[in-house]
């Protein structure tokens, strides 16, 4: 259904009145925010009274809590998030009166426009770690960046900011094609897999999507690409493209000496052969390594010092729920961390193989039944890694499940796993488990990292 005829913009000006249904939500409290610089009166709503809402308020910004049409006051348009549906008291309601109703990655497109520098950072996996490790190198640099993140980043005590410099960095979601409503002068592609096909019909249509989100870019603008990643290169197959990877032959971006120093990796971030900049990282994996190319590149066509891109990832320490350390259980280390998709598990898992531990115990908490169910084998294929499994049943998030598949399904094929209906039991199964010298994590996009929190005793 079309809840309007008019572009977002006409109404991104002084004095018009904005009702945000999710206010609280990660990405609509900077959302918020950033329109109020713009000076639009900004209201909004949402489920619960959380730390978000009560900053908000801290701001001069009225919130409702609960959802009700009364809420929408004399707004003049309404902006949700993706997880609002039709149902919603506050959106039927503004549909009744005519109210123009838009998505919130479309008022994060128009607000793009605003800045001579859109970083978007997409891809399958490794969006989030990325756009920290952005984040870091242009505060480093002293841009004073924009910043949304989907998730939380220490330097910044919550996932955004917002700065009054002319570069606005974004974590960029494929899901529903969110990201076809930004207007980015640079895109970086990570990688392109098979995943939310509950949206989308398979593999082909996903690399449809990514060739639209390259192509937004204006001229001037820059297309960033992993060329270790077939399924990237292969979208942007055409474009005048700007390469990063460790093994693919000719890319503008690479990392030279690699080594290890004190525990950590190390390298050259050089481009066209020539030295950038020394990296010294503080988090593990080969993945990460390609993280920081990808953040280092983005740098580099943005016209920032290496010096910025050093000092930036010596201090990355990691993102809220990205192989976070947790605490210590019976000498056990715990860690958390929010891969949800087969490659996440192998990068996670075999790089904290390669850390030393006794045992490698692993509490893996499926994320939908779609992606469980047309990803059965790899999954299956990834848990055989650790020595220990087990296995809470699945995350719904957003779905029913018309698939009729539960992680006891994913237990039968992964010999010596545990089976368990609760986190609860999850967490039982890992005081149970947990031997010295072990390192335990507990891994998923649900809320998996609370049977951490309950064996911690937090």
């Amino acid at each position: 259904m079309l809840y309007h005829t008019q572009p977002i913009s006409d109404y991104l000006k002084p004095g018009v009145r904005a009702h945000l249904v999710g206010i609280g939500g990660v990405s609509m409290c900077p959302l918020a925010e950033v329109l109020r610089t713009r000076g639009l009166v900004i209201q909004g709503s949402d489920m619960s009274d959380s730390a978000t809402v009560k900053h908000l308020r801290s701001l001069g910004i009225p919130v409702a809590v609960g959802h009700s049409a009364e809420n929408l006051g004399d707004c003049d348009l309404v902006i949700r998030t993706a997880a609002v549906h039709d149902s919603n008291p506050e959106i039927s309601g503004a549909i009744a009166r005519g109210i123009p109703i838009y998505e919130r990655a479309q008022a994060w497109g128009a607000l793009m426009r605003h800045y001579p520098n859109a970083l978007c950072v997409a891809g399958t996996h490794g969006k989030t770690t990325t756009t920290s490790m952005c984040t870091h190198i242009f505060m480093a640099a002293e841009a004073d960046p924009t910043v949304m993140i989907g998730g939380t980043l220490p330097l910044l005590r919550s996932g955004y900011r917002v700065g009054q410099g002319d570069t606005i960095i974004l974590e960029s979601c494929e899901y529903c094609n969110s990201f076809l409503s930004f207007y980015p002068t640079v895109a970086v592609i990570l990688n392109v897999e098979a995943d939310h096909l509950d949206f989308f019909k398979d593999l082909q249509d996903i690399k449809a999507s990514f060739r639209k989100f390259a192509e937004l870019v204006p001229p001037g603008g820059r297309v960033v690409v992993n060329a270790d990643n077939d399924g990237a290169l292969s979208t942007v197959r055409g474009l005048d493209a700007f390469t990063f990877g460790l093994d693919a032959p000719g890319a503008d971006c690479t990392a030279a000496n690699l080594r290890t120093e004190n525990g950590w990796p190390a390298f050259d971030v050089t481009v066209h052969g020539e030295i950038y900049a020394h990296v010294s990282l503080r988090v593990h994996g080969r993945h990460n390594i390609l993280n920081a190319l990808a953040a280092a590149s983005a740098a580099w066509v943005l016209g920032l010092p290496g010096k910025a891109v050093e000092e930036g990832l010596a201090s990355f320490t990691g993102a809220g729920r990205r192989f976070e350390y947790k605490g210590t259980y019976n000498g056990a280390d715990v860690y958390d961390d929010y891969a949800h998709h087969p490659d996440e598990l192998h990068a996670l898992l075999t790089m904290a193989r390669g850390l030393g531990y006794r045992r490698l115990t692993v509490a893996f908490q499926p994320h939908t039944y779609s992606r469980t169910a047309k990803l059965f084998d790899r999954f299956v294929e990834e848990l055989k890694i650790p020595e220990v499994v087990v296995l809470p049943e699945i995350y719904a998030a957003r779905e029913q499940n018309t698939y009729g598949i539960s992680s006891a399904d994913l237990s039968r094929e992964i010999p010596g796993s545990v089976y368990c209906s609760t986190l609860d039991k999850t967490a039982e199964a890992l005081r149970r488990l947990a031997q010295p010298g072990d390192l335990i994590l507990t891994v998923g996009a649900g809320d998996i990292y609370r049977a951490g929190e309950k064996l911690l005793g937090k």
